[in-house]
């Protein structure tokens, strides 16, 4: 486990992060969801998160 330091204060944040897409519709596949992917792991970097597990699939509904 990493933690985080303040000026004073000793901290580990973690976040249960769910994208939904609009009206549920389906999962975006082939280059879309590669763009979508790199697009959150830059995101991630540029913010010094680190991403601990990563999953896509399709929603509930048909």
């Amino acid at each position: 486990m990493d933690y985080r330091y303040g000026s004073h204060t000793v901290y580990q944040i973690e976040y249960h992060f769910v994208w939904v897409t609009k009206y549920r519709y389906k999962v975006p596949s082939g280059e879309i969801a590669e763009r979508a992917r790199d697009l959150v792991r830059q995101t991630c970097e540029a913010f010094e998160i680190r991403i601990i597990k990563g999953v896509v699939r399709r929603s509930f509904r048909t």
